[in-house]
């Protein structure tokens, strides 16, 4: 058995047709070991915490500051997990299933935290400054290999020696202060032009500025990308132009160095910053290291570390659900936990607090509240369970529809979508996955259709089988008919018998098979539709007739196992009155008009021959008389009586309209003012001490008993705290669901047509597609003489439109059509949905 989806733990069938008993405990928890109670409860998911501090802010409940303090190392824990990540480093598993840490553990956990986050931001840091570091000596040194000599220089001398000469000739005057200055650095490339506009409009020219680009990229010491810098070279002269210049500079964000205007000392200069990136570069790849090695810790210690914490927490949040003793020596808490799993809850509170020299107690308490809803499931039963809670989580001790959802979605899917070959891809590719279902690979695929699919692959693989059933059925394979055995018709006895000369062929393309005639209808076929109608002209007709009829009595058959499921619902809660107040009358009504509709469809199945086919009454005329109490002289009835029989039925049904609108007030009025003025009050408030005790073992069977709420217990209130509800809400409660019940058996007959209108387009699309794509094929390759290569391209065409349209479009639709079945048509009668799901204390999902 797979591990349950409604609850944690492995899943059994006994609870599937009913939801399992609930029971309210009460548990008793020592000071000095509930935080480890709370833990194993939380290993084995057997409870439901209940908040008994609602009225507490939490910020003043008992644990807030044991929260704070995990929250905290989530957060370094994120900050580790980041840094990993950016590094192209992956967290391993954590191995084995780890316990929630004792609380003196928390204070280790934090310390070694903290201590290797504060490496890795130091480490980062020191990595951070070096990778600038040397960026700045590479930007030196390209700012400096960018020309041996400025060529402003040579522009401003005369003569090779340009290098050794003054810039400026020497002169007697004002300016003879005055010298040539340098500005060099560099800048990103998109700057570059804006940089060298602003330079030439802000000093009028008084400057040469010469831009080159780095000969390689740098890379960047923020991103690690290579980037590609432009070096500038700057010469002026003036103060004020070089204050202009610096701004300028410090505007765009430029880096700025030193620039020597003899050689010699440009080269000394290059070569002592060549060694020092070398120096850099060396303490770099030690600091790289070091941090490898920081990392590596921070794996190792991630993964289990994010687990133990998280179970912690989890722990620390159900403690703040617990109430405080008066002498403060335990913690009260009060849970859900299943009836049958209470001695496992106390062989573990017992196990679990036996250290601390006082054993935690658990006791059943009464509750008015419903309680939750368990129904345990499989991987089988999962996906079944899910689409019944997608309509609505069952009340407490509901009948479940899933059980009988098994065999009723697939079948009405089938119905539907009907073909042996269509239906044995949906069982192929289903049962792939089945037999794949064990595979890591499969299971932890992040694709969301695919998880769509792999969830319901069982569902998928009962919709197949059973739609290659109902194929055989309708004789349809890719929508071509298949002889499995011989045909009921004989055309040669109809050939020998009639007489047909070779003019009389000639003049009639199109021949007619009398059953009549001896010899030509041998007998029904064995199992499904005979081949032979895939031949006739009347196919259609055939199949349309067939298939309505098939409709109505699926789904009026459909309908009466709803209602007839409302009589264990109402057997269980002990609301006996409601046998004969509601479902009778519902039966009558439903039977006795739609019920007579589908008797009359199979007697004339069986009663009316070939023979007498052509004078058959119609069975649409005889219903419709029926309502309007009138006859048809043309249309003769099927059976003696059938009139009586018919205007009886007409007058039950309507009967039972009143007995279902006014019966179950009446009776709970009744009911009421008899326990009133009842003289024995003493009976009474033992009833009243009865109903609380079995207020746990059955909610809504004890809510019953209190007069006017039995009607919102019905819709799914179990458990009420409304003593008294007045008379005029149960009545219009009632007339809501009596209207809703009239009205709905004749659109939800109507509804199961839709079984007819899918299957006949699903077959017609096959035909088209066929007809318009390997018929064309086939009729090439005979005409034009291609070998069989030719037909492959034209056999994946089909292959694809077959799957795409086909499979996917057509069984997507037919899904949901069947769907729509089960919640409206079907679940409605019998089915509330408005319960919620048991919800238990598990580190499931903190160890996911």
């Amino acid at each position: 058995m797979s591990h349950s989806v409604t609850v944690s733990q492995p899943g059994t069938m006994g609870s599937m047709f009913r939801s399992e008993e609930v029971a309210l405990v009460q548990l008793f928890l020592p000071t000095a070991a509930a935080y480890t109670c709370v833990g194993q409860l939380g290993e084995l998911g057997l409870v439901e915490f209940r908040d008994l501090n609602a009225s507490v802010s939490a910020f003043q409940r008992r644990f807030t500051v044991d929260i704070r303090r995990c929250e905290e190392l989530e957060k370094t824990f994120t900050f580790l997990q980041e840094q990993v990540q950016r590094a192209g480093l992956a967290l391993p598993p954590p191995e084995g299933r780890l316990p929630a840490p004792p609380p003196r553990d928390l204070l280790r956990i934090q310390e070694e935290t903290e201590r290797l986050a504060q490496e890795l931001r130091d480490v980062q840091g020191n990595r951070q400054a070096l990778r600038t570091q040397l960026h700045q000596l590479q930007l030196h040194s390209a700012v400096l290999h960018q020309d041996q000599g400025p060529p402003l220089a040579a522009a401003l001398t005369d003569g090779p020696s340009s290098e050794r000469t003054p810039l400026l000739p020497p002169h007697q005057g004002p300016h003879q202060h005055l010298r040539v200055n340098f500005v060099a650095g560099a800048v990103e490339p998109h700057k570059a032009a804006a940089m060298e506009r602003l330079l030439w409009r802000a000093c009028r020219g008084f400057l040469i500025a010469s831009f080159r680009e780095t000969e390689r990229p740098l890379e960047d010491p923020l991103t690690g990308e290579p980037v590609t810098w432009m070096t500038f070279l700057i010469s002026y002269w003036g103060e004020q132009i070089g204050q202009k210049i610096r701004k300028i500079t410090d505007c765009f964000h430029c880096h700025t160095f030193p620039f020597l205007e003899e050689e010699a000392a440009r080269q000394g200069a290059l070569q002592q910053l060549q060694q020092q990136s070398q120096e850099l570069q060396e303490v770099l790849r030690e600091t790289e290291w070091f941090l490898s090695q920081v990392l590596g810790q921070v794996q190792q210690l991630l993964p289990p570390g994010q687990v133990q914490v998280r179970k912690m927490k989890a722990v620390y949040l159900a403690l703040n659900q617990c109430s405080l003793s008066s002498t403060h020596k335990c913690l009260i808490a009060e849970a859900w936990c299943a009836a049958q799993d209470l001695p496992a809850l106390q062989r573990a509170l017992h196990s679990s607090s036996s250290e601390a020299g006082v054993s935690a107690v658990a006791h059943r308490i009464a509750c008015r509240d419903m309680p939750p809803t368990l129904i345990r499931t499989n991987r089988f039963t999962a996906s079944f369970q899910g689409i019944v809670d997608a309509y609505g989580v069952g009340c407490y001790q509901e009948v479940n529809p899933a059980p009988y959802t098994i065999i009723t979605f697939p079948f009405l899917f089938a119905v539907m979508f009907g073909d042996v070959g269509h239906g044995l891809l949906m069982f192929l590719f289903a049962l792939a996955m089945v037999l794949a279902e064990n595979r890591p690979a499969v299971k932890t695929a992040q694709n969301e259709i695919w998880q769509t699919f792999f969830g319901g692959r069982y569902l998928l693989l009962l919709m197949g089988l059973f739609s290659v059933y109902t194929g055989f059925i309708y004789n349809e394979c890719f929508s071509r008919a298949t002889t499995i055995f011989p045909s009921g018709w004989s055309v040669a006895a109809m050939a020998n018998q009639s007489g047909w000369s070779d003019t009389f062929l000639s003049q009639h393309p199109l021949l007619t098979l009398d059953p009549n005639v001896t010899g030509v209808f041998l007998g029904p076929y064995p199992f499904g539709i005979d081949p032979v109608w895939s031949l006739a002209t009347n196919h259609l007709s055939f199949l349309n007739s067939f298939k309505m009829k098939m409709s109505v009595i699926l789904g009026v058959t459909h309908m009466a196992f709803g209602v007839l499921l409302g009589v264990f619902n109402h057997v269980h809660f002990g609301q006996g009155h409601r046998l004969l107040l509601e479902t009778l009358p519902e039966l009558i009504f439903l039977l006795g008009l739609f019920g007579y509709l589908v008797f009359l469809v199979v007697y004339k199945w069986l009663r009316v021959s070939a023979a007498g086919a052509a004078s058959a009454p119609s069975i649409l005329i005889h219903f419709i008389n029926m309502f309007l109490f009138s006859r048809s002289p043309t249309n003769r009835p099927l059976f003696p009586g059938q009139e009586v029989v018919q205007h009886v039925l007409v007058v039950l049904a309507l009967a039972t309209v009143p007995v279902l609108l006014l019966g179950t007030p009446l009776y709970l009025l009744h009911r009421r003012l008899r326990s009133r003025h009842s003289p024995r009050p003493a009976v009474a408030r033992q009833d009243q001490e009865e109903d609380k005790a079995g207020l746990l073992d059955s909610p809504s069977a004890s809510a019953s008993e209190k007069g006017w709420s039995s009607d919102e217990e019905k819709a799914g209130c179990a458990g009420d705290e409304a003593a008294e509800l007045a008379a005029s809400e149960v009545l219009m409660h009632q007339a809501i669901h009596t209207i809703e019940f009239c009205l709905g058996c004749i659109s939800n007959t109507a509804s199961y047509l839709r079984l007819w209108a899918l299957s006949l387009a699903h077959a017609q699309l096959s035909e088209v597609l066929w007809a318009m794509v390997m018929r064309v094929g086939l009729r090439m390759c005979g005409e034009v003489g291609v070998a069989a290569v030719a037909l492959v391209p034209i056999f994946a065409a089909f292959a694809v439109m077959t799957v795409a349209i086909l499979l996917v479009m057509e069984g997507l639709s037919a899904f949901l059509h069947a769907l729509r079945l089960h919640w409206v048509e079907f679940q409605n009668k019998f089915y509330a949905g408005t319960g919620y799901k048991l919800s238990p204390f598990t580190f499931a999902i903190q160890e996911e």
